[in-house]
């Protein structure tokens, strides 16, 4: 399932953070899309199709809030031991991109270091599907309108899917400060159960779309783009200003695809990724 696709974890079950990571060693064409108005993100800018690097050696997704980026520091060491990156001249430079949820207030303070990237890399495996409090869903929470106080359990998930020769994995922490619903329904999934409003900062979903379908770096980036929608469809409200929403698309470019089934695979799975992740601990 998606060759060329890996993925680790590091969990740390006390203090409640840990990363997820997932590795494409051969390189990968990126798109990201990033909304609401507090983002932890890492090298983003390296996307857009006008920028010259043309392909991504990981994605990174973690707890800690900013403080958790330091955990790509773990993951470009080990691609770089691996003789995996971007041919700068002298050397290679592996292509690492990421962004961190929130969690510092669920647990005790703590956040996955450059130690957890490198041993997340150290235990990655191929894509297969999983959910629950694990990697960077280790602290996730949801229904956070009421601060802290309200939240409830999330985690994160991992959906696959095939269609013909395509192939898609989708990977999500939810963090949000939202409600989550199920779209097909409308009913609410969790909701928080105070009315005060003190919502809290601690939010931001993150999401990661990997695929064999073939795209340009504009075609990732799109991609991405409308993946949002799962987002909106399921989470209420979604890209506030407390949130840092971001979708990243990977693409191995092994099979010609039609780019509006593409979109409609990817808004089924990212959908079910949301609602896989917020009920894997119930």
């Amino acid at each position: 399932m998606l060759e060329g696709f890996l993925i680790g974890n590091y969990t740390n079950n006390e203090t409640k953070t840990g990363v997820t990571v997932l590795l494409a060693p051969q390189g990968a064409v990126g798109g990201v899309s990033v909304r609401g108005g507090a983002p932890a993100t890492h090298e983003t800018d390296l996307f857009r199709a006008e920028n010259t690097v043309d392909k991504v050696n990981a994605v990174v997704l973690s707890g800690g809030s900013a403080f958790g980026l330091e955990a790509i520091s773990g993951v470009a060491q080990f691609l770089n031991e691996k003789g995996c990156g971007y041919d700068a001249g002298g050397y290679r430079v592996p292509i690492c991109s990421g962004a961190s949820i929130y969690d510092l207030e669920y647990g005790s303070f703590d956040f996955p270091n450059k130690a957890a990237g490198y041993f997340a890399c150290q235990n990655a495996a191929p894509i297969s599907e999983m959910k629950g409090s694990i990697g960077a869903g280790a602290g996730a929470t949801v229904c956070k309108m009421g601060g802290m106080a309200s939240a409830k359990k999330s985690g994160m998930a991992v959906c696959v899917a095939v269609k013909g020769s395509v192939e898609m994995a989708v990977v999500t922490v939810v963090n949000a400060l939202g409600d989550i619903y199920d779209p097909s329904t409308g009913k609410a999934v969790k909701k928080s159960d105070s009315s005060a409003n003190l919502p809290s900062f601690s939010n931001t979903t993150i999401t990661c779309v990997l695929t064999n379908a073939s795209l340009t770096k504009a075609q990732a980036n799109k991609l991405a783009d409308v993946t949002q929608d799962a987002y909106a469809k399921c989470i209420r409200p979604v890209h506030t200003v407390f949130d840092g929403d971001s979708i990243f698309v990977l693409s191995s470019c092994s099979v010609a695809a039609n780019p509006v089934e593409l979109q409609m695979m990817a808004d089924a799975l990212c959908s079910k990724a949301i609602l896989t992740a917020v009920t894997s601990n119930d």
